[in-house]
């Protein structure tokens, strides 16, 4: 809506420090975003071209609005009119974004090392658990994620990655529309930093 693309633009004035574009160095000041364990990758993916819809690979240096309400528009709410299309189209564009986020070469798979980052960054608040069992959990989900997308695997074949029909297939029946959310995005939960 025009009331919500005014809210964002107040955001984006303040994110900037009123220039005309946002760096990575701008999402510092976010103090909700301070404490993820993986602020880097939803920073990272703010600049990811393909999450620009640029359709090409690599990251750019700084956003202007426009890529802004581009990279917005992947967290906006359910709108009670869509019809099943466009809840399929809503989600799967939701999904691409976290796919986008998780798959950190570019090369449209998540690997098991990429996996294995992402769990680590997750965990790494944890002082109770270690580096090894952080990358079982992975090294189990990405078992769990060959069940899931292939079936059974013969002793000589190997899953080289979740691509994103695996992707969605994974997350079918989990409600990633309601759950992929910005907090930080709050005008009231940010510190004003001038």
């Amino acid at each position: 809506t025009s009331e919500q693309i005014e809210h964002l633009h107040r955001r984006f004035k303040q994110l900037s420090q009123d220039q005309l574009t946002i760096r990575k160095e701008n999402f510092d000041s976010i103090p909700d975003l301070e404490f993820n364990p993986i602020r880097g990758k939803i920073v990272h993916a703010f600049f990811d071209k393909r999450n620009l819809r640029q359709e090409s690979d690599g990251l750019v240096e700084e956003i202007n609005f426009e890529d802004f309400l581009t990279i917005m528009s992947y967290f906006r709410p359910i709108e009670m009119n869509m019809d099943e299309e466009q809840l399929d189209r809503f989600r799967k564009e939701k999904l691409k974004f976290l796919f986008h986020m998780y798959d950190s070469d570019h090369d449209g798979k998540i690997t098991l090392q990429e996996y294995r980052n992402v769990v680590e960054e997750l965990l790494s608040g944890n002082p109770h658990l270690e580096k090894e069992s952080a990358r079982s959990i992975a090294d189990g989900a990405m078992m769990e994620a060959a069940s899931i997308c292939v079936g059974q695997m013969g002793p000589d074949q190997v899953y080289e990655g979740i691509t994103f029909e695996d992707f969605l297939k994974m997350w079918q029946g989990i409600d990633i529309e309601t759950k992929m959310h910005v907090r930080f995005l709050n005008m009231e939960t940010i510190a004003h930093c001038y």
